[in-house]
């Protein structure tokens, strides 16, 4: 698997090109109509978990991959069910509740983690009592939620592809506040019941990004900082070096991976 080699070449792409534009300039800006293209993950079957908003995928044994493909971000979050409990690593954008697709897919006890805490991965994280956190400034500010000053520009009618879920209104979007009931830090693994999860913190995009291995099935859980499509590295919290020195670690567990899972627009790739 040579993907995340491709991506250190990505990455110095990413230093040369998106920081010759100032800082300050708002690259997340939603400036043209989001075009409905579901088939990236056509290799796998449509849940009948699915429903008008949410696309389950089952990606691997006991993995569901569920997408939110008819807005831009693409959000992806991921279900990973053990024999005990079940993790969900990130929660959406928050615009329709997750917890009812998850309760359908299974009855075991949820932890959420997630992949970072911008608001399109922790969109859901309130609905949910066990949320599990890396210990940063950066993580704490972002449980306050996100007002519509911050993200109203990702929920103009441009940045979706369908008409926008009934009752909701985008002139006033935001995401709820939520607390962590606990802290992580990195190499805690996490015991779902004969399926052990290791956590990785890979400050970069973010300072408290994180990735999940298991090592058993040999499947890697990279959020945001990795994922096949265009890798965005240019805000303020994005620190170049970081993401660097983090796709470096895990260059050195390539060869334990057989699967990527990220988190926007394809579900898995080999």
């Amino acid at each position: 698997m040579n993907l995340l080699l491709n991506t250190l070449v990505i990455s110095t792409l990413m230093i040369n090109l998106l920081y010759l534009e100032e800082k300050t300039a708002l690259f997340d800006e939603f400036t043209a109509k989001h075009t409905c293209n579901i088939n990236f993950n056509d290799k796998f079957a449509l849940s009948s978990y699915s429903d008008e908003w949410f696309h389950v995928y089952k990606t691997h044994n006991n993995v569901y991959s569920i997408v939110e493909p008819y807005q831009y971000q693409e959000s992806i979050s991921h279900l990973i069910i053990g024999e005990n409990k079940a993790l969900l690593f990130d929660t959406g954008i928050g615009l329709i509740p997750i917890r009812p697709i998850i309760k359908k897919i299974t009855n075991l006890p949820i932890i959420v983690l997630h992949s970072h805490t911008h608001f399109d991965h922790v969109g859901g994280n309130w609905e949910f009592s066990d949320v599990r956190a890396i210990e940063t400034s950066y993580t704490k500010a972002n449980m306050n939620g996100f007002e519509n000053k911050r993200i109203g520009q990702d929920f103009t009618d441009d940045s979706f592809c369908k008409d926008p879920p009934k009752n909701i209104d985008l002139n006033n979007i935001y995401t709820k506040e939520w607390k962590a009931s606990s802290y992580i830090k990195n190499k805690d693994i996490i015991d779902l019941g004969n399926r052990k999860i290791e956590i990785l913190h890979v400050p970069g995009h973010t300072p408290d990004a994180l990735a999940l291995l298991d090592k058993q099935q040999g499947l890697l859980f990279t959020g945001d900082t990795y994922y096949n499509a265009e890798l965005w590295l240019y805000v303020p919290e994005t620190n170049l070096d970081n993401y660097q020195n983090s796709i470096d670690r895990l260059v050195q567990i390539e060869s334990k991976v057989d699967y990527i899972f990220g988190a926007h627009r394809t579900v898995r790739v080999d």
